[in-house]
């Protein structure tokens, strides 16, 4: 068997982690991204992994497509639709972002509007060709389309998610006509009721397609260089793995790549440990990314905005995140109040202690002066890190405030801590979840350093820093399945059901998506999850309810309903026996299961304590205190430590609270507790 390796490109650094079947070694390690050419820093950091001819598959988390939407850097996009259509992007949806606000503007499309375009044709809402097709027209069309120069197009056409007929053969003339203009249609990217929501989607991904495109032919001749560009996946926003080509196709699909990593990892964490509950705070060096596992599985939404009215609804990990990381920059606003982020220094110039050029005080030299951060062992000691930079970027801001440095140190903690606990809300109490009943997983390098504080602020009552908490998204990468999620929009009731045509759609789904993996190399161990989302006629929100199989016959159905009724008692504390059932999308997810690592058990520290390595002055909420520092390599199951307490390696360093226990189970991985 051959190495796996994944590769978590993220805005300050590149993470990567491999594993060797043979051995059963794990290897992890991390260098600076390089923001001008994100493959050269992929090739560096592929320098220090070995013989690359021992890699047997690479799963890559990449940030093409999420900064490409972020910065609107993508295509230039030509909207095609039904005659009397051309305005959905911009109408949107009736609801506003504040009531009240009358300075609110609405976020603009991906789309402009003198690049929207109408074609003659209508479906009815029963799939029935009312207006033909206007072929000549759309002939037509795409000659002015490429005088224009549009780089891509998007077709969103009525009722298309019934049939697709009208949509296909307007894909194939603009083909013809425009050779090489990639052409995206609502059928292929999300087959589903909802006008705007269909639209906004397509149009997202025909302006990823030609930058995705571009990336991945670079990425992939660099890597063919190097021998492995045939062996790469990529990670989708699911949280499965596809080929290179089948990213290109659906480059919406990898929305949120890199994030979805340390979920996968924590959902393997919950199997290995036996906990249920987790949530994840993935605290990297630009942005902040938190999720939870609710028993044992990550949630999984189609209710995702780029920018608020914005959405994209392919199915992706449920990942909530903000501009919070250890580059994010410390400012003072107009009312002389200390902000912090969520503008970063990112890796190039990065924080001031990185000794790049940057001047402006980060979260990083902030822990730096606190004594959270070892100048000398940052990275393992391979980074040594100016601690006087450090100290002179935050005393800027210290002398605007009128305070000492560690106190002006210590107060961007304590921001950029609430920043984070704000969104630990918004993913547990908004949801209605018991933060008491959940696991804080620590992750991203900068995360085991506030993972203490923030267990206290959100009332969270356990923390797990797992080993190699750095690397961890990279580390979920190698735990990851191949996934295809295929949803389409059938409405019919209880009252006039059809059972034929579910059957067939429901058939036709599953063949699509256990295709689409034995077209990836996935000829066996294929899974197949099937679920219909249903509500009361008249209902505004749709219930997702599993379903056994393809066959809807008299038995099947009368299961789904009965079980509708009893999945809406138990999910909103009331059912309507009798009442009329509307079914809106059915949904298919196919997994390819992919081969684990076994990880190592440590061996027991019997009644050996663990031995501290040095000790170091560590400023914490009541001052200066003088606490041990212990090596985490070193240490063994069973080892318990009371807090203050350091606990260093090489990619993080977990800063242990006055009163808090760490206990270190049978895996390496870090309990804390209050």
């Amino acid at each position: 068997m051959q190495t796996v390796m994944g590769i978590d490109v993220g805005g300050t650094f590149t993470d990567f982690v491999s594993y060797d079947p043979n051995t059963g070694r794990l290897k992890n390690w991390k260098n600076l991204t390089t923001p001008h050419d994100p493959v050269e820093g992929i090739l560096q950091g592929l320098s220090d992994a070995g013989k690359l001819d021992q890699v047997g598959r690479v799963r890559l988390g990449t940030t093409i497509a999420t900064n490409a939407l972020l910065t609107r850097s993508g295509a230039r996009v030509a909207y095609v639709t039904t005659a009397g259509f051309r305005d959905i992007p911009f109408i949107q949806r009736g609801d506003r972002r504040g009531h009240y606000d009358i300075t609110w503007v609405k976020t603009k499309p991906l789309a402009k509007r003198r690049d929207c375009h109408e074609v003659a044709e209508r479906l009815t809402a029963q799939g029935e060709v009312l207006v033909p097709l206007d072929e000549a027209q759309v002939r037509s069309l795409a000659r002015t389309l490429k005088k224009d120069g549009v780089e891509a197009v998007a077709v969103c056409t009525l009722f298309s998610y019934i049939d697709p007929v009208h949509e296909r053969r307007i894909r194939d003339i603009l083909t013809e006509e425009l050779g090489d203009i990639p052409v995206s249609i609502s059928y292929d990217v999300l087959p589903k009721w909802k006008e705007y929501e269909r639209a906004s989607t397509t149009i997202a991904d025909a302006y990823l397609k030609p930058i995705v495109e571009r990336g991945f032919r670079r990425m992939k001749a660099s890597l063919d260089s190097v021998g492995i560009g045939d062996k790469v996946r990529v990670i989708k926003s699911n949280g499965g793995e596809s080929t290179i080509a089948v990213a290109v196709a659906a480059p919406v699909q990898m929305t949120l790549s890199g994030p979805t990593g340390a979920v996968v990892a924590t959902r393997a964490l919950s199997r290995l440990t036996g906990i249920e509950n987790f949530v994840t705070f993935d605290m990297g060096g630009t942005s902040t990314d938190v999720s939870t596992v609710v028993k044992g599985l990550e949630n999984v939404t189609t209710s995702f905005e780029i920018e608020w009215g914005v959405p994209i609804q392919v199915p992706m990990i449920d990942i909530h995140s903000i501009g919070a990381g250890g580059g994010s920059i410390a400012w003072i606003d107009k009312g002389g109040m200390l902000r912090v982020g969520p503008q970063s220094a990112g890796a190039d110039p990065g924080p001031a202690c990185y000794g790049r050029g940057g001047t402006k005080a980060t979260v990083t030299d902030a822990n730096v002066v606190l004594g959270r951060i070892n100048p000398d062992n940052f990275l393992g000691g391979r980074i040594k890190l100016d601690a006087d930079a450090a100290k002179a970027a935050v005393g800027r801001i210290a002398d605007q405030l009128g305070m000492a440095v560690d106190e002006a140190a210590y107060a961007i903690v304590q921001i950029i801590n609430n920043n984070m606990n704000g969104a630990l809300r918004t993913v547990l109490r908004q949801r209605g979840l018991d933060p008491r009943d959940f696991t804080l997983v620590a992750c991203g390098g900068a995360g085991p350093v506030h993972t203490c504080d923030l267990m206290q602020l959100a009332g969270i009552p356990r923390s797990l820093v797992p080993n190699f908490p750095g690397q961890f998204s990279a580390f979920g990468f190698i735990m990851t399945d191949a996934r295809v999620d295929k949803h389409r929009t059938v409405q019919q009731t209880s009252k006039h059901f059809e059972p034929e045509r579910m059957t067939r759609t429901m058939t036709e789904l599953v063949a699509e998506a256990v295709g689409e993996l034995r077209a990836q190399g996935h000829s066996s161990g294929i899974e197949v999850y099937r679920s219909i989302e249903a509500r009361y006629l008249g209902q505004n929100h749709e219930l997702e309810v599993t379903f056994p199989g393809d066959i809807f016959d008299r038995a099947t159905t009368e299961d789904f309903w009965r079980r509708f009724h009893e999945e809406h008692q138990a999910r909103f504390g009331f059912s309507i026996p009798g009442e009329v059932i509307e079914t809106v999308n059915l949904k298919v997810i196919a997994v390819a299961s992919t081969a684990k690592p076994k990880l190592p058990e440590l061996p027991n520290a019997g009644r050996e304590p663990a031995k501290p390595i040095g000790k170091r002055r560590v400023r914490y909420e009541s001052g200066w205190i003088e606490v041990p520092v212990f090596d985490r390599a070193a240490l063994r199951q069973g080892h318990k430590i009371v807090g203050p307490a350091v606990l260093e390696e090489d990619a993080s360093v977990t800063i242990l609270n006055p009163q808090q226990h760490l206990t270190v189970d049978r895996l390496g991985n870090l309990l804390v507790t209050a």
